[in-house]
């Protein structure tokens, strides 16, 4: 499928839903930590928790579901996840204690773990080449658009009835779209059945694994979920703070910067048209670089306006690196956007935790100390790739 061809608009609007459910659901008790905490009479550290197990949960099973998507198909693998995850996101609202919510959250992730890799790999075989980081930005702008709407959605519903009837609001949401989801993608036309035979896969996974330029896009992914997880996390609790002593519902419509990350997502294509790939990356590691800088201000729109750089340079840096992961590999794509997804959903659980601690222990700074560090990460990484591309050329040349 291409641009302006049959079936594209129909496979890109229900990928755009199915993005919407899962960071919906995903990421659904983010914006009410605050609250969870004071219900359940716990620290910050302790409530982030509902948030780390659900990416947490979806990083460990990411693999294996992807293993399923070869052996059944990726529409089926997709549609039972969601499925499963809006049936489990009905009853997180019930949940009489944290310890009770983490482990719903938890078997949530698990869930939607047949979401992100079946997606990406459905998607590099049954869209052209050129078009593929567009519809991947497409995929990626409404895990955007979830993430915003679930919580900004939360944040107005709790302010009048309370968290659990917020999340209770946004599973519903979810079962609308997953079930729009089924009704709209198109049957797939490129799949080829795989074995689900353990040492097949475990050859895959090595394969992947011992390619350096596959291991540096999973380090990059999980280094932007890491500023991403651990800023998203700990911002409801910063303003609730003084001197900004904001109320729930505005809380949650801060989440409208996720917007900026639906466009930034959406127009990745062009960023590596114009910059490579590589440049790409410099160009959100920076953005979001000088977000966090930014975000440490004392005034409320200069916050607003870190927070903005820093959506805009996640989506995009990791946009650009999991359409990277689905064109490096030639064999086994599911698996090789599975191990992207994990590495990307252990970052987001490390972000949300570490983050966390670091609030507890130095406040916003702590946590924007984290996130500079995740940053130059994936700069170090970045340099030492662009040098290993040189040192290629220089040799391919010599020969």
């Amino acid at each position: 499928m291409s641009p302006g061809g049959p079936g594209y608009r129909r496979m890109s609007f229900a990928l755009f839903l199915a993005g919407v459910a899962t960071f919906a659901l995903l990421y659904s008790t983010q914006a009410l930590l605050p609250l969870i905490s004071g219900d359940f009479g716990v620290a910050a550290s302790d409530a982030s928790w509902t948030v780390a197990a659900a990416t947490g949960g979806l990083a460990l099973f990411v693999l294996p579901m992807s293993a399923l998507s070869e052996r059944f198909g990726r529409r089926t693998v997709m549609t039972a996840s969601l499925a499963v995850a809006v049936t489990v996101g009905l009853l997180v609202p019930f949940a009489p204690s944290l310890g009770v919510l983490v482990v719903l959250r938890a078997l949530q992730g698990a869930a939607l773990a047949g979401l992100p890799a079946s997606a990406t790999a459905y998607l590099a075989e049954e869209v052209s080449p050129r078009a593929l980081v567009t519809a991947i930005g497409l995929f990626v702008a409404g895990n955007s658009v979830g993430g915003m709407s679930g919580r900004v959605i939360t944040g107005w519903v709790a302010q009048e009835w309370g968290w659990r009837v917020a999340v209770g609001v946004i599973g519903a949401l979810a079962v609308a779209c997953a079930v729009a989801f089924r009704l709209l993608l198109p049957a797939p036309r490129n799949f080829k059945a795989g074995s689900l035979r353990p040492r097949v896969l475990a050859r895959t996974v090595r394969d992947h694994l011992s390619n350096p330029l596959l291991c540096r896009l999973y380090a990059i992914g999980a280094l932007f979920m890491t500023v991403f997880g651990g800023v998203y996390t700990v911002i409801g609790y910063r303003l609730t703070e003084a001197p900004f002593s904001l109320p729930q519902g505005i809380i949650g419509s801060v989440f409208l910067v996720y917007l900026v990350g639906t466009v930034s997502a959406s127009t990745a294509g062009r960023l590596v048209g114009r910059l490579g790939r590589r440049g790409a990356l410099y160009a959100g590691g920076g953005t979001t670089a000088a977000g966090l800088l930014l975000s440490l201000a004392g005034s409320l729109p200069l916050v607003l306006l870190g927070l903005v750089l820093i959506t805009a340079g996640f989506f995009a840096g990791h946009a650009v690196a999991s359409s990277a992961v689905s064109k490096t590999a030639t064999t086994g794509r599911a698996q090789a956007s599975a191990l992207y997804q994990s590495a990307y959903y252990i970052g987001s659980s490390a972000g949300s935790t570490v983050g966390a601690i670091a609030f507890h222990a130095g406040g916003w700074a702590g946590t924007v100390g984290v996130g500079l560090l995740a940053v130059l990460g994936v700069v170090t990484i970045t340099v030492f790739g662009t040098r290993a591309a040189r040192m290629q050329r220089r040799l391919a040349t010599a020969a």
